[in-house]
């Protein structure tokens, strides 16, 4: 992947394709996602060099106007964000379990990458918006306090935003809720 990811997240469909389209052809960018999501919100994620992102960002901002519910720009993105966007993070063993839940898709990927950051712990999925009312949930595992650690910098990254919907911390998760999850 490239140096930097950008994301936009819009109120309607309409105003998200139309953003997606002047965003690509304002900057020089990849197209990782652009999509509805859960209740009608629009999503458009970028990839490429710092700068370009951010011209991107800037232009879908200002194409989406009142529409854009959130937003990011994640220079040097910590490699786990992208398998656990993907829901492809093989987990071999659930140790303690950290959940971060937002109330916006951009927020829990600035949570996701805040927490990973901060101690050594697996991002195992980043739920986007899908059945969830417009929600995003972040999952990690890892040892207990470098769980607890990361969920508490995930959780203040986006706290003082309003995006903070809760947090959690199970130290021995059930084995039965560990085949749930994955």
């Amino acid at each position: 992947m490239k140096a930097a990811i950008g994301l936009l997240e819009i109120k309607t469909v309409t105003r998200g394709i139309e953003a997606a389209d002047q965003m690509l052809k304002s900057a020089n960018v990849e197209l990782v996602m652009a999509q509805p999501l859960c209740p009608g919100k629009y999503v458009i994620m970028v990839t490429g060099d710092v700068g370009a992102v951010q011209s991107a960002v800037r232009t879908g901002k200002t194409v989406g106007a009142d529409s854009v519910v959130d937003e990011f720009v994640l220079p040097n993105v910590h490699p786990g964000v992208y398998p656990a966007l993907a829901g492809c993070t093989d987990v071999k063993e659930l140790k303690a379990l950290g959940v971060i839940e937002s109330f916006s898709v951009a927020s829990a990927i600035t949570a996701a990458d805040a927490a990973a950051k901060a101690a050594p712990v697996e991002l195992v999925e980043i739920r986007l918006a899908r059945g969830m009312g417009g929600k995003a949930v972040v999952l990690l595992t890892g040892d207990v306090g470098a769980v607890t650690a990361a969920v508490r910098t995930g959780s203040a990254m986006i706290e003082d935003s309003g995006f903070l919907v809760d947090r959690l911390v199970i130290a021995a998760p059930h084995k039965a809720l560990h085949e749930a999850l994955f």
